[in-house]
């Protein structure tokens, strides 16, 4: 069988350290660094040839993060790996996964090209925000579940009076999959979204009166959505309300509308790292995805099933 090796580019070399310590092995010797104009050098500074070589690199702004990915994925398949797998825990650019609107780019399957046209031979990815997005792919794509951690943190918190929420339509299959697997109820918030990272809650469907809610979703961004969620199930009675959400992006005024919200705590992952301020935080707390990451790699790399780390949800 040929060596396996794993690389990182700067997006998130802490959870690239983590996963390697899972995997039973250093993290390869690359040099990605700029000229003094900004352009991206890559060198990988050991032999890869007739390896499987591992690239672990989120996509999240700055642009630089793609390019550094792809320009990782071209310098590999010019050293002549055997095989290249893009580990892309946060895809970014997925939330343009259709034309909604005249005149719009559809930038999920634009970045899906570039990956494999780069010369990925595979993708394993996390929590994308359309599922279908895989379809956008024409190489293999591993879809991991964030819920694989989430809830057997909070099986083991035994949260009375539980329900889950999701707070919108879109994320209903992944609240429903928290709900089930939980043994807790589960409620849905009508919102309408104005323009871009606007939005307004509706109606509350389900009863939320005396209720611990958990909101569930793939990301927070601005986090406009998932703070008027829960003033939303507060004002109807909610007993306490956390957040899961699998990609803290938090720009904007995000983390100020979070502290000043009914939430008494976010549960992040560290697919994208924080930044200072969020990461010191009291309401916010991360739980990592490396055990995760990292076993998913190495069934990758023996051939051996991904989809079985999971109870997949077909509902």
């Amino acid at each position: 069988m040929s060596e396996l090796k794993l690389f990182t580019g700067r997006s998130n070399p802490e959870l690239a350290e983590k996963v390697a310590a899972k995997i039973g092995i250093p993290i390869g010797k690359c040099d990605v660094t700029n000229f003094s104009d900004g352009e991206i050098w890559v060198k990988f500074n050991e032999n890869i040839r007739g390896t499987d070589v591992f690239i672990l690199q989120s996509t999240n702004p700055p642009a630089t993060n793609l390019m550094e990915l792809l320009i990782m994925i071209d310098a590999a398949k010019r050293a002549s790996a055997r095989k290249v797998t893009a580990v892309i825990p946060y895809f970014g650019y997925a939330r343009q996964d259709r034309k909604d609107q005249p005149r719009v780019s559809i930038t999920a399957k634009l970045v899906a090209n570039l990956i494999a046209t780069a010369g990925a031979d595979r993708v394993i990815t996390m929590d994308l925000h359309a599922p279908q997005i895989q379809g956008f792919f024409d190489i293999p794509v591993d879809h991991l579940y964030s819920s694989a951690v989430y809830i057997t943190f909070f099986a083991n918190k035994k949260i009375p009076n539980l329900t889950l929420v999701s707070p919108d339509v879109g994320g209903i299959k992944m609240a429903r999959a928290f709900a089930k697997r939980l043994d807790a109820d589960l409620l849905l918030i009508d919102k309408r979204r104005p323009k871009p990272n606007q939005s307004e809650v509706m109606n509350i469907i389900g009863n939320a009166e005396d209720r611990n809610i958990i909101i569930v979703d793939d990301l927070i961004d601005t986090g406009g959505t998932f703070t008027s969620a829960a003033k939303a199930l507060m004002a109807s009675g909610a007993k306490s309300i956390f957040g899961a959400c699998t990609h803290p992006i938090f720009s904007g005024d995000s983390l100020a509308r979070i502290a000043e919200s009914e939430v008494s705590k976010v549960f992040v992952t560290d697919s994208i790292p924080l930044s200072q301020q969020a990461a010191a935080m009291q309401k916010i707390e991360i739980l990592s995805v490396s055990e995760l990451f990292g076993e998913a790699i190495l069934r990758a790399y023996r051939n051996e099933s991904i989809s079985s780390l999971f109870d997949i949800d077909k509902g």
